[in-house]
């Protein structure tokens, strides 16, 4: 009688634990089969479409702020009296004096140039952020802080670009949409900062030119301007894009309803 008592407790323990350890399994069970919402391949790919609009100004942003044809000063052909003129152009980082022929310049043209003729080229990095000395082109002097406040703004729009690429890297590796919004943020701010580094540029330009006015100069914004002016208006495009795209309906729903068949 004792020793079927004891097989019988026995047996009770056992099933009790077995019926745990399924609960505990059946639960583990559920928490994995739990679905991860993740965005459809239609919302991914318009993402990556937007992405690739922010990524053309990225690409142009960079390719303006490493050149140097920001503007071109000209002297006029005929002011040294000689077979050459000399002609300046500079960007955010270095600035270069260029001679060049006169009989390989438009007859039409008054002044010198343009830079992309053949000739000899002095190319010299400005020290505005070493030792603090403002640039001689022509007699005239620069004005340092308008130069440095034009850089400065340029890197900030580089590192607002490299933000806004990291959160859309991270909501397209997640599956969420969550950081579409902060990405908008800094590709719309990094956008605004480059045209007001354009601005500034510009203004800098200005007061080289009231500098002085011994020597007369014809001044023309460059094709890094274009480059960098582009940048600025389809950085703010891309950062829209993101925006609609982050928002929990379609514009497009809204306006046009979708009419049921049914009825």
């Amino acid at each position: 009688m004792w020793s079927n008592f004891f097989v019988q407790q026995d047996e009770e323990g056992r099933t009790g634990v077995a019926g745990q350890s399924g609960g505990l399994a059946g639960m583990k069970g559920g928490r994995g089969q739990r679905r991860i919402h993740k965005m459809s391949d239609s919302q991914e790919g318009k993402i990556k479409l937007a992405f690739f609009v922010s990524i053309v100004g990225v690409t142009l942003t960079v390719l303006g702020m490493g050149t140097e044809f920001w503007v071109e000063l000209a002297q006029p052909k005929n002011f040294s009296g000689n077979q050459t003129c000399q002609m300046a152009h500079y960007g955010l980082w270095k600035g270069c004096i260029r001679t060049l022929w006169v009989d390989d310049i438009d007859p039409e043209r008054t002044s010198c140039g343009p830079a992309d003729l053949p000739g000899e080229s002095n190319c010299t990095y400005f020290k505005f952020f070493t030792s603090g000395e403002n640039a001689v082109i022509f007699k005239k002097t620069t004005k340092k802080s308008l130069n440095l406040a034009a850089a400065v703004l340029a890197l900030l729009s580089l590192t607002m670009m490299v933000m806004g690429s990291i959160c859309i890297a991270m909501s397209l590796s997640k599956g969420v949409q969550f950081f579409l919004k902060p990405a908008s943020f800094c590709f719309i701010l990094s956008g605004v900062l480059v045209l007001l580094s354009v601005l500034i540029f510009h203004q800098s330009v200005l007061a080289l030119l009231s500098s002085d006015h011994s020597i007369p100069l014809h001044h023309e914004l460059s094709w890094s301007v274009a480059c960098v002016g582009s940048a600025g208006g389809i950085l703010i495009f891309g950062g829209i894009l993101f925006i609609i795209l982050a928002l929990p309906f379609s514009p497009w729903q809204k306006c046009f309803p979708h009419k049921n068949s049914d009825t």
